[in-house]
């Protein structure tokens, strides 16, 4: 799989004509809880210190839930039952609180260490210091541009965007030149011209023959959903108000941009995509509000982490390398990076119950009074 970072800069630059200064009073409810979200994937209750350190590093908590609902406890349980002993902080969005974190554990004496970073440059330069002191790096569901990290643990993202494309293409399929807006996340995070990429695999053909017309096209710094909402409001107010679907590339986003539906009164007519099939997201599904998610299988991609992570520390390649049986390009680097690719699921209201069976959100997270009729219908208990 070979990809760039040039896509989203073709984008449409419409709201710069719109006016981004402007202040809204929108407040997003983009932000996703993360309470129990793990469901049944708590971590094991090893004691710390029981096996080679290792130190993992997570990018932020405002924008997705994952991060510490998901990831954090999944991974915590594959490195404990892998026989290491993980270290797992969060920077908080924060690139100085990453690198100091980075330092810090570089200094510890951890063997390997683990990064999903806030931007290709920030995690570069952590890999270089890691390198320096002969510390393996695995760049974890983001891979850093022009970096050095040794490997790349994460799902096919260019799949994660064709499968947006793919539902919102199903949920307008009735609709000749139905007028879409996409809300992208951050141009500094390489996953998110994954996801773009991957989108205008499905989306293109249909916008140039007219089955669909592009309204605007917008990435949002940072993954900000209260941006993200902001910018959709005015994109959505300077095209009339009329639109029929929105591609929002994760459900926090997706959450913000339905807050300005409902307040206009198009939540429910309007099909929105979003990804990481959280609880928020979910519930917004089975309440009519979004239309899918994409559902990565989190647990795969710590599992994966940690075996490799296991074979790193003991210095066993080879091991590592019948892990990571794929590769991708790092145009940037001008290099392949050995890598776990895993397979994400589109979700929509007709197989919710998938991501509740396996365990990954809780069915007394989602089945709330306003969902509840959906809930049986769909055999959610």
């Amino acid at each position: 799989m070979r990809v760039g970072r040039s896509a989203l800069r073709g984008a449409p630059k419409m709201i710069a004509a719109l006016g981004l200064g402007l202040v809204l009073t929108l407040t997003a409810c983009g932000a996703n809880s993360s309470g129990g979200s793990s469901g049944g994937t708590a971590p094991s209750a090893a004691p710390a210190g029981g096996g080679v350190k290792v130190g993992v590093i997570l990018p932020e908590t405002d924008t997705s839930a994952r991060w510490e609902g998901f990831d954090k406890p999944m991974l915590d349980k594959a490195m404990r039952a892998a026989g290491l002993d993980p270290d797992i902080q969060n920077a908080q969005g924060d690139e100085q609180k990453f690198s100091t974190l980075a330092d810090g554990m570089i200094s510890s004496g951890v063997k390997v260490l683990v990064i999903a970073s806030i931007s290709s440059d920030g995690g570069s330069a952590v890999a270089a210091k890691a390198k320096a002191q002969g510390i393996p790096v695995i760049d974890y569901d983001r891979l850093n541009l022009g970096g050095t990290s040794d490997y790349y643990v994460s799902f096919d993202n260019e799949k994660v965007g064709a499968l947006q494309g793919q539902g919102l293409a199903q949920a307008l399929q009735s609709k000749q030149g139905a007028q879409v807006i996409q809300i992208e996340g951050a141009p500094t995070d390489n996953n998110a011209t994954l996801f773009y990429n991957g989108q205008q695999t499905v989306l293109k053909p249909m916008y140039d023959d007219g089955r669909l017309k592009l309204v605007a096209n917008q990435a949002i710094d940072k993954w900000d959903n209260q941006v993200g909402g902001q910018t959709f409001e005015q994109l959505l107010t300077g095209n009339g108000g009329k639109v029929d679907g929105v591609v929002a590339a994760n459900d926090g986003l997706a959450g913000a941009i339905v807050t300005v539906l409902t307040k206009y009164g198009l939540n429910g007519q309007v099909a929105v995509t979003g990804q990481d099939a959280t609880a928020d997201g979910l519930q917004a599904i089975l309440r009519g509000d979004q239309y899918m998610t994409v559902f990565k299988p989190i647990q795969e991609e710590a599992d994966a982490t940690a075996k490799l992570a296991a074979a790193l520390a003991k210095g066993d390649t080879a091991t590592a390398d019948q892990t990571a049986t794929q590769t991708v390009n790092d145009p940037k680097g001008n290099r392949e990076v050995k890598s776990v690719l895993l397979t994400p699921q589109l979700i929509t209201k007709d197989n919710v119950k998938t991501v509740t069976d396996a365990g990954y959100v809780k069915a007394s997270e989602i089945c709330v009074q306003a969902t509840q009729a959906a809930c049986d219908a769909a055999g959610i208990k």
